[in-house]
Formats: C-alpha cells, sequence, structure tokens
C-alpha cells in the first residue's frame, strides 16, 4: 500500500509540475508578446483579364512536378547510375553485406557525379542559366540550350545498338543525325549502355575476390573442413588485398577515367 500510494503521489507531483511549466510558459508568451510564423494560402480565382497570373500558376505547377522528378532526372541522365552499380559490385565481391553502408555509397556517388558532370553543369549555367536570368533568352531558349547540353552528355556514352533498338521500338523515322533523336528516346538508350558498362567493369572487379574465394574453399576442402564456410577466412584475405592496392583509389580513378 505504501508503494502505491507513493508513486501516486509522484504520478501527481508530475502532474503538476508539467501544469506549472505550460501555465508559465503561456502566461510569459502572453507578457512578452512573441511572434509566431504564419502561412497565408490565398486562393482567389483567375478570370480571362488576367493571363498572366494564370501562365505562373501553370509554371509554378510544372516546377513542383519537375521537382519530384528530379532523383529520378539525376539517377538517369548523369554518370550516377554507373558509379552506384560498381559500388554495390565492389562491395558484394569484397563479401561485406552493408559495409560500406548504403547511406556512404550513395553520397559518394553522388559527389563524384557531381565532380564528373561539372563541364556540363557548367556548359548549363553558361548557355541556359546566366542568359536567362540576364533576360537575353526565353525561358523556353533556356530549357533547350540545357537539354542540348545534357543530350550531348548522354550521346558520348550511348551505344548505337541501344539507340537504334528505342528508335525501332518507338516506331519513328530513322534519324539523320543526333538533332532528329528525340530526349524520351535518347534516355532509356543511355541508361541501358550505362548499366551493360557497368555489369562489364563489376565482372572484372569480381574476378581477383572469385580466384580467392575458390582458392580458399579448395584448401578447407583438402584439410577436411568441409563445415567451416570459406567466406569467413576468404573474407579477412580480400580485405587485406583491396587495402594493399589501394582498392578505393584504383576505383574512383577508373570510373573517372572512363568518362574522359
Amino acid at each position: 500500500m505504501f508503494i502505491i500510494f507513493s508513486n501516486n503521489n509522484v504520478l501527481k507531483t508530475a502532474l503538476i509540475v508539467i501544469f506549472l511549466i505550460a501555465f508559465s510558459g503561456i502566461s510569459y508568451s502572453q507578457g512578452q508578446n512573441i511572434p509566431f510564423p504564419s502561412v497565408n494560402i490565398n486562393l482567389s480565382p483567375n478570370t480571362p483579364d488576367s493571363p498572366d497570373k494564370i501562365a505562373t500558376v501553370l509554371q509554378i505547377i510544372l516546377l513542383l512536378t519537375v521537382l519530384t522528378l528530379a532523383p529520378a532526372i539525376l539517377v538517369l541522365v548523369t554518370s550516377f547510375t554507373r558509379i552506384i552499380v560498381i559500388f554495390h559490385f565492389v562491395r558484394q565481391a569484397i563479401g561485406t553485406q552493408n559495409v560500406p553502408p548504403n547511406m556512404v555509397l550513395s553520397g559518394l556517388a553522388l559527389f563524384l557525379t557531381f565532380f564528373i558532370m561539372y563541364p556540363v553543369y557548367t556548359d548549363i549555367n553558361e548557355n541556359a542559366f546566366k542568359p536567362y536570368m540576364s533576360k537575353e533568352i526565353t525561358q523556353v531558349d533556356a530549357m533547350k540550350n540545357a537539354e542540348n547540353s545534357i543530350r550531348k552528355f548522354m550521346f558520348k556514352f550511348t551505344r548505337e545498338k541501344d539507340l537504334a533498338l528505342f528508335v525501332k521500338i518507338s516506331k519513328i523515322p530513322r534519324p539523320n543525325n543526333q538533332q532528329d533523336v528525340p530526349t524520351f528516346v535518347l534516355i532509356p538508350a543511355f541508361v541501358i549502355s550505362e548499366l551493360k558498362t557497368a555489369f562489364q567493369i563489376g565482372f572484372v572487379l569480381f574476378i581477383p575476390f572469385l580466384i580467392i574465394d575458390m582458392v580458399t574453399a579448395s584448401i578447407l576442402l583438402s584439410m577436411g573442413m568441409m563445415m567451416l564456410p570459406p567466406v569467413m577466412v576468404s573474407m579477412p584475405f580480400k580485405l587485406l588485398l583491396f587495402v594493399l592496392v589501394d582498392g578505393w583509389y584504383l576505383i574512383v580513378e577508373s570510373l573517372v577515367k572512363s568518362f574522359g
């Protein structure tokens, strides 16, 4: 009974303290007149007499739609796809399931993407963003110039075979030059070209680690240690090999050079 009574007293005391703190905070805010931020949303009907307002609203809706697709655009039309796939191949080849973690690999791939795509971003800034901000070109021309800069990058690393596949599937007239290729045809061709390149590099990365696994399994089998998983023995040797050859340096160097 004493324990129950003491617990009730503690509960009552805690409630009183919380009430006093809340009351003192309210009274303090009332005495000091602390301003709080507020958000006002005004929905006013647009009449045909204000076409500029309608165009502005449509531009805002289009901008919000593009922002929701920004991660997909970043992955599909840049070097991010090849980099992140190769990083995952490296982790699987070494045998470390969650080391480095996905956040580290994605962050490194993102910054390498910014590094590799820097000339493209500079071209977009000089030919699209700055002229548009200085009102030298229209918004349509700015978007077209930015699209041309990205298309040049994608054409550089897209295989003709992959491009011909999507031209055939889309049933468009055979293009005579790069300008005749629509962007919706170029993007998937670029993506599967990047995936093929990433898988080729991943296969080459797997070979030395696969040899270590095979040698370790053969040694354990010859010693009669069939119940011991070869992965437990081979992983330290694979990590040692990766550290001795400075693996991350070689991989990042090869990735950057592969984009010319």
